[in-house]
């Protein structure tokens, strides 16, 4: 018979399981990993230094890198794992990469949201519409009617018009 705090325990242990079976690109349904990891976040200057370093390029119509200010372009609270897909992508296109949007406010809420350092948008080009198009899985629209490809390692590129909204559970094989 279980104790009151050996059916918490169960119950707790329980819970932490099947959350990380459901987490997409983590755990047996997701097709990832089989246990979670601690995400990693990094501050706006980490992320410009390993930028930098591949040679990926961003913008803000404001000129800014203030993560309170919509019309800016921060990375601050970025995930490593979304600056290291970035880092893929660069090197497995070869095209010329520019980010238009990082971890700023203004942007849809959600856990695998922009301000929860999960997705990058990027400037829209022929190079990198003809490589995600020709190279990954079309899986649909989303709700807002975006077209929808999802890489091999799993994360989700949604065509917003202007530019390629990105959504990384993973570093894209890095």
């Amino acid at each position: 018979m279980l104790t009151r705090p050996r059916l918490r325990s169960a119950l707790t242990a329980l819970v932490l399981v099947l959350g990380a079976l459901f987490v997409p690109g983590v755990g047996a349904l997701g097709g990832g990993a089989t246990e979670a990891h601690a995400v990693t976040k990094l501050t706006h200057s980490q992320a410009t230094s390993r930028f930098t370093s591949s040679g990926v390029t961003w913008s803000s119509s404001g000129g800014c890198s203030d993560r309170n200010v919509s019309t800016c372009t921060s990375f601050d609270q970025l995930n490593l794992t979304s600056a290291q897909g970035a880092q893929t992508l660069k090197s497995a296109t070869g095209c010329a990469l520019n980010i238009t949007g990082g971890t700023e406010t203004g942007h849809a809420g959600g856990t695998y949201s922009h301000w929860n350092g999960y997705k990058l948008d990027f400037g829209k080009s022929t190079c990198l519409t003809n490589y995600v198009k020709g190279v990954f899985t079309y899986i649909g629209v989303r709700g807002d009617g975006a077209p929808q490809y999802r890489s091999g390692s799993g994360n989700v590129y949604a065509d917003e018009g202007n530019h390629w909204d990105v959504t990384y559970y993973n570093c894209g094989g890095c």
